[in-house]
């Protein structure tokens, strides 16, 4: 079991390097996306967030097909749609994501490369996210947004809801499902020659590639039928006991945790934990690599407000929508969870809003 286990966190391990340095050398980022897109009209980047989406949503459909791992085994599991905890928690981590110069993902690549004021993003949202996690953030999401749901009475996916509907297997809707979302964003991913050029496809489809990785590290390789202590179904190291994918937000919440209790014996490794120093060293080792590690501060006290609030509105935003712009916009896409479809929409909709309110900020000022 300890062997296995040792196993499974040097595969995420090794999964998160090579997606900081996939991030540090491609430049792939979800805030710069819809700020490409809202700003200058231009959809390359957030083409390749579409792509890296239907890479993995195709993956996992083909993990379901093959009996390796189904939606309702995964973190992302719930019979209950929380819309509105995903439209509000969405909206809040996609704003505070443009104020902060980034997603969570986005910022640990760049405290790789020697920003500073990254680091205290990513204290700020590690702290915002634990305290929703289980402090006093935690108590007014739980007596708010999450009273608000509907329930589906079985997992609350878009296979699922094809399964009973047309009466199918489960693999069959899942391939079914894939077409139809995992379809549509390869459509829109490839619908510009920008969009295909080689260093623009290895972008999107590299992440989309090792958010799969992570898919098969917890839920093949992690994934024990019957625990030899518990005798029931369990998954390796992951905090949720549940399979895993990348993932930012509470992950970064759960190793601020782990550092400061180091010495508590309760306090265990998991994926999670060991994905948030995985993409900090891939960045660095590239950004050295390259000669692009650089020390960045503040460049002023406006430009340190802006990325405090930032980064508390993706603490609470993530935790609240259950995953980032990677944790959603990824890997909650690729299970076809309806969850995360509304969350991944309201994160546009907030980071649209952001770079306006940016955009009216820096006229005004000027």
């Amino acid at each position: 079991m300890n062997a296995l286990t040792h196993e499974v966190l040097w595969a995420a391990f090794g999964v998160a390097v090579a997606f900081g340095a996939l991030v540090q050398r491609t430049g792939f980022c979800t805030m710069g996306a819809v700020s490409d897109a809202v700003a200058m009209g231009d959809f390359t980047r957030l083409r390749q967030w579409a792509l890296a989406a239907a890479v993995a949503t195709f993956g996992f459909a083909a993990l379901s097909a093959a009996g390796i791992l189904s939606a309702p085994q995964t973190l992302y599991a719930s019979a209950r749609w929380q819309w509105l905890s995903a439209l509000v928690g969405g909206g809040l981590f996609g704003f505070g994501m443009v104020l902060s110069s980034g997603c969570v993902s986005k910022t640990l690549v760049r405290v790789g490369g020697g920003s500073l004021k990254s680091l205290v993003v990513l204290l700020v949202a590690g702290f915002a996210a634990f305290a929703t996690l289980r402090g006093i953030t935690a108590v007014w999401r739980v007596d708010t947004v999450d009273r608000v749901a509907v329930d589906f009475g079985a997992n609350a996916d878009l296979a699922t809801l094809l399964a009973r509907a047309g009466g199918m297997a489960a693999g069959t809707a899942s391939w079914l499902g894939a077409a139809l979302l995992g379809g549509a964003l390869l459509a829109f991913a490839l619908a510009s020659r920008e969009a295909r050029r080689p260093g623009s496809l290895a972008a999107g489809a590299g992440v989309g590639a090792l958010v799969l990785a992570m898919w098969w590290v917890t839920g093949s390789l992690g994934h024990l039928a019957e625990h030899p202590e518990t005798l029931e179904e369990a998954w390796l190291a992951t905090n949720s006991h549940r399979a895993e994918g990348l993932s930012f937000v509470s992950p970064t919440a759960f190793a601020l945790d782990w550092l400061m209790f180091f010495s508590d014996a309760s306090k265990s490794l998991t994926v999670g934990i060991v994905s948030v120093w995985g993409v900090i060293a891939g960045s660095a080792a590239v950004a050295l690599a390259r000669r692009r590690f650089r020390w960045e501060g503040f460049a002023g006290t406006a430009d340190l407000a802006h990325h405090l609030v930032g980064g508390a509105l993706m603490g609470v935003g993530g935790v609240t929508a259950l995953g980032c712009s990677i944790g959603q916009g990824v890997t909650g896409l690729s299970t076809l969870s309806l969850t995360s479809i509304v969350a991944v929409s309201a994160m546009i909709a907030g980071a649209a809003a952001a770079v306006r309110y940016q955009m009216w900020r820096l006229e005004r000022e000027g």
